[in-house]
């Protein structure tokens, strides 16, 4: 039996409809065929329409192939799952649909920012969780969708538990987080698409004029945040700014490597561990950004 309805795309993953169906079994496997029947029961009441997601909600796709979905099993987040709704937003691109890669560059913007909003720290998000988005498509949009569902999802097996961090923070933790979130945002939203600043000056000094930007508020949310570490990592980071700034103005690549070097150091996240535990956070550098320093 499939679900009849308009579909919509996430992007990595897919959850292809496909409620189950129970065969007969042989007499020395009603016991499990019993547990199966159970089981499956449970999984079809609990699908849900991709469109009535809400956040907090946590989930298992329907299916592994990539493509679109219709439906996902809701199920209760202490139970092992692959995926929560951790943000949602709806698009306002006017009656034409942007296509699927312009739905996509919206959805890459905005997603990590309203997932920063459930699940501020992402140190302590599950290993190989990673953000992905339910977006409308063409069918979808001609019938007046225009949600995108922002999660957090198991690029492979599942975990438990819910995301949501935000409401437990204190304060102080709070601030730190929005600082520092908001300087690896400027450094990797503003990437630019040539692998040397010799072929793209003008798009690298760009970006450390936003990274310093980042830095510079940053600085002065830690202005106001008591410690020892916290103000070791202040006078860290106000150095790096003051690098980042001379690269923004280098007059040629060679001056720019100059500056770039030792304010690309300074944002190592290995260099705010003992602020972070002075503040009760983290201290577990994540995987993917330990091997991009250590590089």
């Amino acid at each position: 039996m499939a679900i009849r309805a308009p579909h919509r795309s996430l992007r990595g993953i897919s959850a292809v409809v496909a409620l189950l169906a129970i065969g007969a079994v042989g007499c020395s496997e009603v016991s499990d065929a019993v547990d199966s029947a159970k089981d499956g029961a449970k999984k079809v009441a609990r699908q849900r329409s991709v469109f009535s997601l809400d956040v907090g909600d946590c989930y298992n796709p329907n299916g592994k192939a990539e493509g679109t979905a219709y439906a996902v099993e809701i199920v209760p987040c202490d139970e092992a799952h692959e995926g929560q709704v951790v943000g949602e937003f709806a698009i306002d691109e006017g009656k034409e649909y942007p296509g699927d890669d312009g739905v996509s560059a919206i959805a890459d913007e905005r997603c990590p920012v309203e997932a920063q909003k459930y699940a501020p720290d992402t140190w302590v998000l599950p290993k190989g969780v990673s953000l992905f988005y339910y977006t409308p498509t063409k069918e979808s949009w001609a019938t007046g969708d225009r949600a995108v569902s922002c999660t957090y999802t198991s690029e492979k097996g599942t975990f438990k538990g819910s995301l949501d961090t935000a409401k437990s923070l204190k304060p102080e933790q709070t601030t730190y987080l929005e600082g520092s979130n908001a300087v690896y945002d400027a450094l990797w939203a503003n990437q630019p698409e040539k692998d040397t600043v010799e072929d793209d000056l003008a798009g690298y000094k760009a970006q450390a004029k936003a990274v310093a930007a980042a830095l510079d508020a940053h600085v002065k949310g830690l202005e106001g945040i008591e410690g020892t570490e916290v103000g070791k990592l202040r006078a860290t980071l106000t150095k790096a700014a003051g690098n980042w700034k001379k690269a923004a103005s280098a007059a040629d690549a060679d001056a720019f490597y100059v500056a770039y070097d030792p304010a690309f150091d300074g944002i190592d996240p290995n260099e705010s561990v003992a602020a972070r535990k002075e503040l009760g956070l983290a201290t577990t550098v994540p995987a993917d950004e330990a091997e991009v320093w250590a590089g």
